[in-house]
């Protein structure tokens, strides 16, 4: 039996390399689309989300975001706090006869810095991204024109975290490492199915169209350790693993990583193919740099997953802080 079931989901799998090869150009719902996987949210699918709440819990999932956060290639993060008046030391000029004083703020950032969803505007294929749009045809330098971060609809949906560190320890506990008395994955370890798999038999629960599916590595404390470490390797999603994932329809998947799949890449020769089997060729939102440690902590496997990211136009990414609730 299970050999007849692994021959079933490698089948699977197969098919749907070949059917994504194919057909990747047009969405599933349709030439006009721009945001993939939300459309499998309703009110049926937030409503039981909700049933998910038992204990009022709430965890935030994103990350305090500053100067100091490690970001990919050249991006940056650069907050200043201003006085009334323009002055930068709190000391500007009291305002109208009830001597009332301010302070405001302004950014120099990139929107991919820190805990981030990645839109579907982000990364494409030979300049061709989600449902077949053409760069030339939406992108602008002011923002894009289509498949812009401010489209899409508030995520309420069954979240779950999915512990790969405890299944490293049952089945290959080399590549479990200890910094600073906290457990994660070495950088460069893989996670496919037969991790994912084990983490779902593990911890009782099971994959369901419409989920928003986080992956614990434990790694995003390495960035306090090594930071030039943490941006040279990390665990992450393989393909193996992104195409099993993508067979149950989630809405977004996620890590505590700054990049979602494994680097180095699985294949030297290619650059980030978990990215562009998700985002382009199926809609599929990523989710980086997810505080995840706290939920695994307290088994908190289920919950229901809130985000109302910022909707600034035309933006491709935005900083977010999803709440968990349990």
């Amino acid at each position: 039996m299970k050999y007849l079931m692994f021959l079933l989901s490698s089948l699977t799998l197969i098919w749907t390399i070949t059917a994504n090869a194919e057909n990747w150009h047009n969405s599933k719902w349709g030439k006009e689309d721009t945001l993939g996987s939300v459309n499998l949210i309703t009110a049926e699918s937030i409503l039981a989300a909700s049933k998910l709440v038992q204990t009022g819990k709430r965890y935030a999932l994103g990350q305090i975001t500053s100067r100091d956060t490690p970001a990919f290639g050249t991006r940056m993060f650069e907050l200043f706090a201003v006085s009334h008046g323009g002055v930068f030391d709190g000391t500007g000029e009291p305002y109208k006869n009830n001597r009332m004083t301010t302070n405001d703020d302004w950014a120099l950032v990139w929107m991919g810095v820190g805990s981030q969803l990645d839109g579907l505007g982000h990364i494409g294929i030979d300049h061709v991204y989600y449902n077949g749009n053409h760069v030339k045809d939406f992108f602008s330098p002011g923002g894009l024109k289509k498949l812009g971060i401010q489209d899409i609809p508030p995520i309420v949906a069954r979240g779950i975290v999915l512990d790969i560190v405890a299944v490293f320890k049952e089945k290959d506990p080399s590549q479990v490492i200890t910094v600073n008395g906290l457990e994660m994955l070495k950088g460069g370890t893989a996670i496919n199915q037969p991790e994912i798999d084990g983490a779902l038999m593990r911890q009782g629960i099971d994959l369901k169209s419409g989920d928003v599916v986080l992956l614990h590595t434990g790694y995003m404390e390495m960035a306090d350790e090594d930071k030039a470490l943490y941006m040279k390797t990390i665990p992450g999603l393989g393909m193996d693993g992104a195409l099993y994932l993508s067979t149950f329809d989630p809405i977004a998947v996620g890590a505590d990583t700054f990049g979602l799949e494994v680097i180095p890449f699985e294949n030297k020769d290619n650059a980030f193919e978990v990215h562009l089997e998700l985002i382009p060729k199926r809609g599929i939102y990523i989710l980086e740099n997810m505080v995840t440690r706290q939920l695994v902590a307290d088994k908190a496997w289920e919950f229901m997953f809130v985000l109302g990211q910022a909707r600034m136009q035309g933006a491709v990414q935005m900083i977010i802080n999803p709440v968990a609730i349990r």
